[in-house]
């Protein structure tokens, strides 16, 4: 397939990575961070960063379509699949849970359909293009959403959905809006419909 068919509407391609957050780099202690998993699930947990690091884990290629208009084509990911997480029982959601928020360092959240998160397309990642994850783009721990060449129709969304320094998962029974979706971005984010702002 052509870059241009790969393209959603408004996008341009990039060859490099942009790095985008607002406020500092979080600092990172592997002996007190933790990632949390509670709400709407069986069994609230939290895990340390060697617990992460036993998780099952795939590989993944992306494309990446930011709202700002940038495209970064065919990037590696490396790290653990919330789908696996929940066939292997690892996380059990409740059959309420319809959503997922996602919360990060300095009190960032963002909102997706659980069916969204489940997808082969939404990663919690260590690692990419073979290597740790760099402090700017979310070292030790980001989830990243992209679209998949060549796979089955899914829902591909633009990056914010993926929350950089992630720092736990929050199963909702009902939607909730995350912080840019509450400020103007659209709650769903679609990139082949173009859904970058509400109203």
């Amino acid at each position: 397939m052509s870059d241009e068919k790969r393209l959603p509407p408004g996008q341009h391609v990039t060859t490099h990575f942009p790095t985008l957050h607002q406020g500092p780099i979080p600092a990172f202690n592997p002996a007190t961070w933790d990632f949390r998993i509670w709400g709407a699930v069986e069994e609230s947990t939290t895990w340390t960063w060697d617990d992460i690091l036993n998780l099952p884990r795939i590989k993944v290629q992306l494309d990446l379509h930011c709202v700002t208009t940038w495209s970064l084509l065919d990037t590696s990911w490396e790290g653990i699949s919330l789908k696996q997480l929940v066939d292997e029982e690892f996380v059990k959601p409740k059959p309420e849970a319809k959503f997922v928020m996602q919360h990060a360092e300095y009190g960032y959240t963002t909102n997706l359909p659980l069916e969204v998160a489940l997808q082969p397309n939404f990663l919690i990642a260590t690692h990419f293009n073979g290597s740790p994850l760099t402090p700017e783009h979310g070292y030790p721990l980001r989830a990243v959403v992209g679209a998949i060449l060549g796979s089955k129709p899914m829902k591909d969304v633009y990056l914010w959905k993926g929350a950089k320094w992630l720092r736990g998962l929050e199963f909702l029974t009902n939607d909730r809006l995350g912080f840019w979706e509450a400020n103007g971005y659209h709650n769903e984010g679609d990139v082949w419909k173009e859904q970058r702002f509400a109203g």
